[in-house]
């Protein structure tokens, strides 16, 4: 689902280094992701749309027991 301000936002991304992106999460807890190379151009034209950056990594090693009783 979009609607006319996520369609801005990504519009904005893409003309500001995004190589692309999507849309993740649901209801109103919802997520834009992006992937590009030029990551501060991006990150700069976001933040002057309003958008808080929320970083994230990737985890390689797959599931893992962090707590055993």
């Amino acid at each position: 689902m979009t609607n006319e301000q996520i369609d801005h936002w990504y519009r904005c991304a893409l003309s500001n280094g995004a190589s692309g992106g999507k849309l993740i999460g649901a209801g109103g807890g919802g997520f834009l992701m992006f992937y590009a190379e030029d990551k501060a151009r991006l990150r700069h034209a976001m933040r002057e749309q309003g958008l808080k950056e929320v970083r994230f990594r990737f985890e390689f090693e797959g599931t893992r027991i962090i707590s055993h009783e």
